[in-house]
């Protein structure tokens, strides 16, 4: 029985894996904007970017130097840290159940949780960060369990990776650190190994911090105008907070109604005592809690993407907690939800990406990189185009696409001047025009600005390279 639940599972991840992969690989035109955008930072390898720490680019990097411009390679890409991290909560689930079913079980509820299927293609600093968040939590039980050095260091250095793809992995370390404080009220012990991953996490994410130091803390500027809180008031603080946890309830209902049909009864004591159970109830509800008091209490609107990992061990707690209640004979009702939901997600992603033909996804980033390097070599047929600017989007599309791999220059906004402002010249730089009224931002009055047009939108590009 316990060789067939392992196939099971392989079979799952492995079909996960290659229908996520094909499915956008086939139905998309161009790589999404996240994508994009970690490509055109992973050009210019750095400690850090305009938007997010450097994690994200750097994966997309080394994707970049072994495929090139292949986009079911970024598919596969993102993929690999999903099922990646599903298999870390397996590994993670065996000290937590006898029963192997209930361990299959916590990883098949994801599948009810569309930030773990729907949204996936699109590699970006929120998928980045699930295989460190898995890690993370495995390697702190682990260290917790065996008091083993090796892995007191592994979760720090995990911890760091983590941080180094979104900022908000804090909230998971933050709520780690709630349940270490727990531990020591509890047992007035201090262990001298709990030093290891502070020590690790600081002097892995050090590089970074000098980074920040040095770009006047950009990143933390963008995140907080992402937020909204320049336009912050009373009622802000009320409405977020509910708009956010209405969201959860709807991101949640398919995992609820795949859990339903398998308990029986839901009368449970909470027994704080159990140390399994505090450590599942810390790292899964205590985060959720932080973003609900974050939204609350700075009156922010917290987007729903930035939620991605944070449910990424809510199957083990569930489970975990009623699986006293929990009526193996049902599972083929949980099995049958699983399955249409299994199979409806790649079938409503593919849809969608036919049928609405002016997403990101669709944009003719090939077509117009073909038209740019036509009108440059016919100019300038002996230079290489090296640079290449405005935006992540269009320039950096460009930078995918382009033989000669230019490097992205894009302007850098800052929010209280509600201005863009150009940090270096470029090779080339392209514009769209309006898509509506078809007013484009200049004239084109020399031979160093080209017009074209492609699927009825008008482009502008400007040639003029920066050593002549």
């Amino acid at each position: 029985r316990k060789n067939n639940i392992n196939k099971t599972l392989t079979i799952f991840l492995l079909t996960h894996l290659v229908v996520w992969t094909l499915i956008p690989s086939f139905s998309n035109t161009n790589l999404p904007l996240d994508t994009i955008e970690a490509l055109a930072w992973g050009n210019s390898l750095d400690w850090g970017y305009s938007k997010h720490p450097p994690l994200s680019a750097w994966a997309v990097e080394i994707f970049y130097q072994i495929f090139g411009s292949q986009d079911w390679a970024y598919y596969f890409l993102s993929q690999l840290f999903v099922v990646f991290s599903f298999f870390i909560v397996w590994k993670f689930s065996e000290d937590f159940f006898k029963n192997k079913i209930y361990s299959l079980m916590s990883v098949l509820l994801l599948e009810g949780i569309y930030f773990f299927n729907y949204t996936t293609p699109e590699f970006n600093v929120y998928v980045c960060q699930l295989p460190f968040r898995a890690l993370t939590v495995y390697y702190c039980w682990q260290s917790l369990k065996n008091n083993n050095t090796i892995n007191w260091v592994l979760f720090g250095l995990c911890g760091a990776l983590g941080f180094l793809s979104h900022y908000l992995f804090l909230y998971l370390l933050v709520a780690l650190a709630v349940f270490f404080l727990i531990i020591f009220m509890k047992g007035k012990k201090f262990n001298l190994k709990y030093l290891i991953p502070c020590i690790v996490f600081i002097l892995a994410l050090a590089p970074h911090l000098i980074w920040l130091n040095e770009n006047n803390y950009v990143t933390f500027t963008y995140a907080l105008h992402r937020t909204g809180i320049e336009e912050s008031n009373f009622l802000n603080h009320l409405f977020y907070p509910l708009i956010f946890l209405g969201k959860q309830i709807g991101i949640l209902t398919p995992f609820f109604v795949m859990l339903l049909l398998v308990i029986y009864k839901f009368k449970k004591k909470f027994n704080l005592k159990d140390k399994k159970l505090l450590f599942l109830l810390t790292i899964n509800i205590v985060p959720i809690i932080l973003m609900f008091l974050t939204s609350m209490l700075m009156g922010v609107k917290i987007r729903t993407m930035w939620m991605t990992p944070f449910y990424l061990f809510f199957g083990v707690l569930l489970i975990y907690i009623f699986q006293s209640q929990i009526n193996l004979s049902k599972l083929k009702g949980f099995i049958s939800v699983f399955l249409v939901l299994f199979i409806f997600s790649p079938f409503a992603y593919a849809y969608v990406s036919i049928t609405e033909t002016d997403k990101r996804t669709d944009y003719p980033g090939k077509e117009i990189a073909k038209i740019v390097e036509n009108e440059w070599i016919t100019k300038y047929p002996n230079k290489k185009i090296n640079i290449v600017g405005d935006d992540e989007w269009h320039a950096g599309n460009l930078s995918y696409h382009l033989k000669s791999r230019p490097k992205v220059l894009v302007f850098h906004f800052f929010p209280k001047e509600e201005i863009y402002v150009p940090r270096l010249n470029s090779d080339l730089k392209i514009f769209k025009c309006d898509k509506l009224t078809g007013a484009c931002p200049f004239l084109c009055p020399n031979k160093s600005c080209v017009p074209f047009e492609i699927n009825n939108v008008k482009f502008q590009i400007h040639i003029h390279p920066i050593d002549q």
